[in-house]
């Protein structure tokens, strides 16, 4: 197997399927896997995959256990909201972690250096992709440096402008209107972290900023987002650190003073595109951001890349115990994975737009926050509980337990 894309997605489905006996080849178009961004927060979806890939242990050892989730006004700074994950490990079955980009990525490319059927190849930027003929099955790809590689599937998991999307969709990215600036600062250079052990989001009319510690409690990991209106009006310069510093004035004194320390070096407009309904040509198939690429309000992103690779590892292997057929096996795959990753993608849309809310819209969703029990775990048992065949099971029936009415 062929995997295009040596991100979070690309070597977490390597893993997966090397662990279950597969030959995999990782083609990464960047001369070495190395991430860039900054924290990244991982829910029970994830860290079960994480767990059954045997990495989890390392993940913890480099990571935080945030205590909880809080929803601020970025307004008045007020609290409005939050939602406790001391006792995820117990409800989902896994906890809830934040962790720098790089550093799971580190641990993901070292356990696949440990794995004699995993291939990994940087510096091969695949440009062209053909199915072979139907008697030969498979797929070829070819690199810019002239190299080719011929498995029999291809999965492509080289993210938000993926080559291997093509294949089955010609549509462009969905630019939000909102850009980013973010990074991960030693704890002694910001100017404003919280005192508490929590991931912060400050919420408000046309931006947020998300606070919360990292790799050991020795960086701080800051996010500041914004309305672009100088994009909305036409303008070449939107986006700049000024327009920045003019979006958050209406800040509160905490977040203007954290906002001084944010990295300002790249700004980072805010993308996602349409759901899908197919991923696969032939035998060539979608992962990640290539398939379902979201914005960032659920935090969702890796964690569903990783659920991807191992739900594919999963149907591969059942296939191979089967009928052998591959093209089904990743009809399985999409099956199974297209549904809920398109769910996720709207809903972040949706969060996103109550996240930034101005007016009335925005009185009464701080009015509804500041009412709602902090126990009540509606909007996120869908999204971290177990797959429904694990349903009967404790975790499940204690989530059950402590989400009211559902």
């Amino acid at each position: 197997m062929l995997i295009v894309g040596g991100g979070i997605g690309g070597l977490g489905a390597a893993l997966a399927a090397g662990r279950r006996g597969f030959d995999v080849t990782v083609l990464e178009r960047a001369p070495e896997f190395v991430e860039i961004g900054a924290g990244l927060q991982l829910a029970p979806n994830a860290t079960r995959v994480l767990k059954g890939l045997g990495v989890l242990d390392s993940v913890l050892d480099v990571g935080v256990l945030p205590d909880r989730l809080v929803l601020a006004s970025a307004v008045s700074g007020d609290e409005l909201t939050s939602l406790d994950l001391r006792n995820f490990d117990e409800l989902y079955g896994g906890p809830y972690v934040v962790i720098h980009r790089s550093d799971l990525l580190s641990i993901l490319h070292q356990a696949c250096l440990g794995e004699p059927n995993i291939n990994l190849c940087p510096g091969q930027a695949v440009v062209e992709v053909d199915p072979l003929d139907a008697a030969g099955g498979g797929v070829r790809v070819r690199c810019a440096d002239g190299s080719e590689h011929v498995a029999d599937a291809l999965v492509g998991a080289d993210g938000l402008h993926s080559t291997v999307r093509k294949l089955v969709d010609q549509g462009e990215p969905v630019f939000s209107g909102y850009v980013a600036y973010r990074g991960a600062l030693p704890l002694e250079q910001v100017a404003a972290p919280t005192t508490t052990n929590d991931v912060m989001a400050f919420i408000g009319p046309g931006l947020h900023f998300v606070q919360y510690p990292l790799r050991r409690h020795t960086l701080y990991n800051q996010v500041a987002v914004f309305r672009s209106q100088r994009w909305l009006d036409g303008r070449d310069d939107w986006g700049s650190p000024e327009e920045l510093d003019e979006s958050f004035m209406r800040a509160c004194d905490h977040v203007r003073t954290a906002l001084s320390s944010i990295q300002r070096g790249a700004r980072w407009p805010m993308f996602d595109r349409e759901p899908l309904d197919n991923w696969r040509a032939g035998r060539s198939v979608l992962l990640g951001d290539a398939a379902h690429p979201m914005l960032q309000y659920l935090a969702q992103g890796a964690c569903q890349a990783l659920q991807d690779g191992a739900a594919l590892a999963q149907s591969l292997a059942e296939a191979r115990e089967g009928s052998g057929d591959v093209e089904r096996a990743l009809d399985a795959y999409q099956q199974q994975r297209i549904g809920p990753t398109a769910k996720v993608q709207r809903k972040a849309r949706v969060w996103g737009d109550l996240w930034h809310a101005d007016g009335l819209l925005e009185s009464l969703r701080d009015v509804y926050l500041r009412d709602r029990d902090p126990a009540d775990q509606r909007f996120v048992a869908p999204i971290y509980s177990l797959p429904p065949a694990a349903e009967a099971s404790h975790v499940t029936r204690n989530i059950a337990g402590s989400s009211g009415n559902r």
